[in-house]
């Protein structure tokens, strides 16, 4: 996981658990066969395409 996306992902979803439990879900997706929603020139892991959907803005979440 890279340090910059974690940095960038924190500033939009405040809260660390639930930052945590938006990327563990969110990785759970794609490893299944999900398609990313962000494109890379580069071979990104699931976590760091998870991140990037959040930092991009393509992943949103609700609290009950």
């Amino acid at each position: 996981m890279r340090d910059e996306y974690l940095k960038e992902a924190k500033a939009v979803i405040n809260d660390p658990n639930v930052l945590i439990n938006v990327v563990s879900r969110r990785v759970k997706q794609l490893k299944k066969g999900s398609r990313p929603l962000v494109e890379s020139l580069e071979k990104l892991s699931p976590e760091d395409v998870a991140l990037r959907e959040i930092i991009e803005g393509k992943i949103t979440y609700e609290l009950a």
